[in-house]
């Protein structure tokens, strides 16, 4: 059963004089009880106008939101039993750090000892015991960012929206907290949306990722299935480090499949029992196609590709190497280092097996196999 619905959310900003902005398109997600999603996507993409409005901070233009079985879209943020941890922080000057984490406990009506103890126990997680009796106006911007956190998970909540949880913080320190934060909130059963451009982040801490772009959800699914079956080109380029990599083909019926031509240069023959019926209908239906392949399941030093090297990076425990071919740049990533120097020629292997097909709308019409 699901713990928050959103049924064909919208969400349009409109001024006087300019031209309306429409933020989301759409949505429709269920994000199950004790998981924790994260929104993915680029800046303007929709995702904290998304978290504001199940927080109540931003009204929904159509659609609606439940939460726990009840409609929230048109209570106040009050009313919604949901923590928020702010980008801008958003803490109140006058109270201590302290005061500030606690502020919502004592509305619960709790003892002076229990407030307290969670209060001093979160503060421990997120490391800012030492400024507990601190004005925010003393502290960093990073320390704002954890009290901001801190008070948000420390409540009781059916809900936790976390807006950039981390963005402020040096990366040694981001990574020891999302290993904590994801240890409590699996801990305690804590379901959690929180918003990130950062995709080792969302990898790290989250169940499913939605990502999004235009407003629009791209899809929702776990970090492996983005990876390796991804809806369409977008989800293709954006998930994963280095990205994939895109070339545009020519399609040509051949051998009871289908011939995928990068110019004179490089050629793939497609046999059609590794298609779908779908898959065969589509590349029966057009002359061109993108297809891709992921930089790790391009093999380095062998194949009958021909690369002119661009760069080669060795990174500690793996080569990052870039070639151009065909008027296209090509990246693998090997475990090896290589021996090649810009300008070098070296051959490159790119199996079929390895590719994914995409559609002239976008679509993914075959996955690799295997992923």
């Amino acid at each position: 059963m699901a713990m928050l619905e959103i049924q064909n959310v919208d969400k349009v900003y409109r001024s006087r004089g300019k031209a309306p902005v429409h933020a989301v398109r759409a949505l429709d997600m269920a994000v199950k009880k004790g998981e924790i999603v994260a929104l993915l996507g680029s800046s303007g993409c929709g995702k904290t106008s998304t978290l504001r409005m199940i927080a109540g901070f931003e009204s929904v233009t159509s659609g609606a939101i439940a939460l726990s079985q009840r409609r929230i879209d048109e209570l106040p943020p009050a009313k919604r039993k949901v923590a928020m941890a702010f980008e801008g922080y958003s803490l109140y000057p006058p109270l201590t750090v302290r005061e500030n984490i606690a502020f919502a406990l004592k509305a619960q009506q709790l003892s002076r000892s229990e407030i307290s103890r969670r209060v001093e126990a979160i503060a421990r997680l997120v490391e800012i015991e030492d400024i507990l009796d601190s004005f925010p106006r003393a502290i960093s911007g990073g320390q704002q960012q954890r009290v901001s956190l801190a008070r948000a998970l420390v409540r009781d909540a059916d809900l936790y929206l976390l807006d950039e949880p981390m963005g402020q913080l040096e990366p040694q320190l981001r990574a020891v907290l999302r290993g904590r934060i994801k240890g409590l909130l699996a801990e305690r059963g804590m379901t959690a949306i929180f918003v990130t451009h950062d995709q080792t982040e969302a990898s790290a801490l989250a169940d499913r990722i939605a990502v999004m772009e235009d407003g629009v959800l791209q899809q929702f699914a776990s970090e492996k299935e983005l990876k390796n079956r991804p809806a369409n080109l977008f989800v293709a380029s954006f998930i994963g480090e280095p990205p994939m990599n895109l070339l545009e083909t020519e399609v040509a019926a051949a051998d009871g499949g289908f011939r995928l031509s990068v110019g004179s240069d490089i050629a793939f023959q497609i046999p059609g029992d590794t298609l779908d019926h779908a898959a065969r209908q589509a590349l029966a239906q057009t002359k061109r196609v993108r297809i891709g392949i992921r930089p790790q399941k391009v093999a380095v030093g062998t194949g009958d590709v021909r690369v002119r090297v661009v760069s080669n990076q060795w990174l500690g425990d793996q080569s990052h190497v870039a070639g151009e071919c065909a008027g296209h740049l090509l990246i693998a990533v090997t475990p090896s280092r290589i021996a090649a120097r810009p300008g070098d020629v070296i051959p490159f292997a790119l199996e079929p097996r390895h590719l994914h097909i995409f559609g002239a709308d976008g679509a993914c019409i075959r996955h690799a196999e295997g992923g």
